[in-house]
């Protein structure tokens, strides 16, 4: 919509093209770094163990290429200061923080990073930016929030985009860092949502027996939300590890302010993305009006408030951390979401390496048809892309340069292949690279444990029946209504109709605030993802 006549908007657009085309000049000449004497032969074994006995001892190469280590050490970034904001240490803020200093190291830059919780990241990155002066060159924040980013970001510049790296991004993950056609986010992770399971409970003879026996079923790996719930019941309490403690069936993301509406959304996939109708799960696109009280939402939020009965001691207020100690530490036989938890659980020293196996997010036996307003009876299954880490850099960043250059180098083939291997980093697969195998055998991964890993993240870049989050301005607005909603139903406050009923009220609410047509354009980009095929 134009709020002024054409040949104003076109009068506006010269002057701030000429005013943008000096600054960038003038960026240019204090950005451009001198070259001086590489640090690396190509090809150097790369390490992380002089930065800290915390990291593993593993070795990769250096892979020869605009971002390797020994490109950018021949680049002089002395005198220069880079700002950034990533979230708080271990999940992404600690790579950030790490290879920070490396780059520090090999370019005698300054890398200034301010580490944030993630409750007050998007106001301490967005307040800045809106009041035109941006605080931090580089920004680490979820990939969702781009749609309240997007006007204040740099587009990357071709350069980046044609190196090796990047051209092994897969479509997802490309998709999820471009907006209105420029990708304005860096990618430097790829998250998806999937089940992990322990698989020496699971496939052990005699815990199938007892299963069996007590349950005339089967005990196999999940493929249902129903069955899911059954397994974790039925073990939930139960010694499984022969150490007189009690082991527990699921780890869940459940605490409010700490990624809830994540899991949740994991757990109504199945039950709302119809691979028959179109146009929208969050909202419907043509009204804009919210679906999330809509009877497959709120049979979702049923399956969780069951789900309490199988949790740990505490894991009503379990966050994304504790969800991935307790699977990857073996407290609990199944869980949903990162990878860090399955990352977690095959770190060197666990006690559950390589007795584990991821698979697809559970489906259901039926899926909601809000066209019919009724259930259709078939199969379904929904893998969810939420969010996902990302990067970006400032528009307004006088370092623009330097910026790109770090995130060039932060996601290197090196750094990301170790990156990978470390359940903390909050690192994912992004690269269709990091779908083979044979480089998780070489981390020391059994092959049937590198194989279903995998092939559970391949399968979902294939599927043609996807859940994307929502991506709109005003998205933590949304997302903290949902999480207060699911949170009532879990303390049982609420219903769980009762409680998306307030929910989608106050989302409509949102949506009015922030401007219907506002929200409606963005929203296209996410049911484009959404309804390819």
């Amino acid at each position: 919509m134009r709020s002024r006549p054409y040949k104003a908007l076109v009068a506006v657009a010269a002057v701030a093209a000429l005013t943008a085309t000096a600054c960038t000049a003038q960026d240019e000449a204090q950005q451009k770094p001198k070259e001086k004497t590489g640090l690396f032969k190509p090809g150097s074994e790369i390490s992380y163990q002089k930065y800290g006995k915390d990291y593993p001892d593993t070795k990769v190469r250096d892979v020869p290429g605009p971002c390797s280590y020994d490109s950018i050490s021949r680049k002089d970034y002395s005198g220069q200061t880079l700002k950034i904001i990533s979230h708080a240490v271990p999940v992404i803020g600690e790579p950030t923080q790490l290879h920070a200093k490396q780059f520090e190291d090999i370019t005698g830059g300054k890398v200034q990073v301010v580490n944030v919780p993630f409750g007050e990241l998007h106001q301490k990155i967005l307040t800045p930016l809106q009041a035109g002066q941006p605080a931090y060159d580089v920004m680490f924040y979820p990939s969702l929030w781009i749609g309240d980013m997007a006007p204040y970001l740099a587009p990357v510049p071709k350069t980046y985009l044609d190196s090796p790296g990047m051209k092994d991004v897969t479509t997802a993950y490309m998709d999820v860092a471009t907006w209105n056609g420029k990708v304005v986010q860096y990618p430097v992770d790829g998250d998806r949502h999937y089940l992990k399971v322990r698989t020496d409970v699971l496939k052990d003879p005699e815990r199938q027996a007892e299963y069996k026996k007590a349950t005339g079923k089967e005990l196999q790996v999940p493929r249902t939300w129903a069955e899911y719930q059954e397994i974790a019941e039925f073990f939930s309490g139960k010694d499984l590890d022969g150490d007189d403690k009690a082991n527990y069936g699921s780890a869940e993301v459940t605490k409010r302010d700490d990624l809830t509406f994540s899991a949740f959304v994991s757990r109504a996939a199945p039950y709302v993305k119809n691979p028959d109708v179109k146009g929208g799960v969050f909202f419907d696109l043509k009204t804009m009006k919210p679906l999330i009280n809509t009877p497959g939402f709120v049979r979702a939020l049923d399956d969780m408030v069951s789900a309490r009965s199988t949790w740990a001691p505490g894991g009503a207020n379990f966050g994304l951390g504790d969800e991935i100690f307790s699977f990857g530490g073996g407290q609990t036989l199944m869980s949903y979401s990162w990878d860090d938890a399955f990352i977690q659980a095959q770190q060197s020293d666990s006690r559950i390496r390589n007795k584990v196996q991821a698979a697809p997010l559970p489906g259901s036996t039926e899926v909601y048809n809000r066209t019919t307003k009724s259930w259709d009876k078939k199969t379904n299954q929904a893998p969810y892309f939420t969010w996902g880490w990302t990067s970006a850099v400032a528009e307004a960043s006088r370092h623009q340069q330097m910026a790109f250059d770090y995130l060039c180098f932060f996601s290197n083939e090196a750094n990301t292949a170790l990156d990978l291997t470390i359940g903390r980093f909050g690192v994912n697969p992004y690269r269709y690279a990091h779908f083979d195998a044979e480089f998780w055998e070489k981390q020391g991964w059994d092959k049937d444990v590198a194989e279903s890993y995998v092939r559970t993240l391949a399968g979902m870049e294939k599927s043609t029946n996807r859940v994307f989050d929502l991506r709109v301005p005003g998205v933590n607005q949304y997302m903290s209504a949902l999480a207060n909603g699911v949170a009532a139903a879990l303390a049982g406050q609420s219903s769980p109709q009762q409680a998306l009923d307030d929910v989608a009220e106050e989302w409509s609410k949102i949506t009015d605030q922030i401007g219907k047509d506002k929200v409606q354009s963005a929203y296209r980009n996410v049911v484009a993802l959404e309804d390819y095929s």
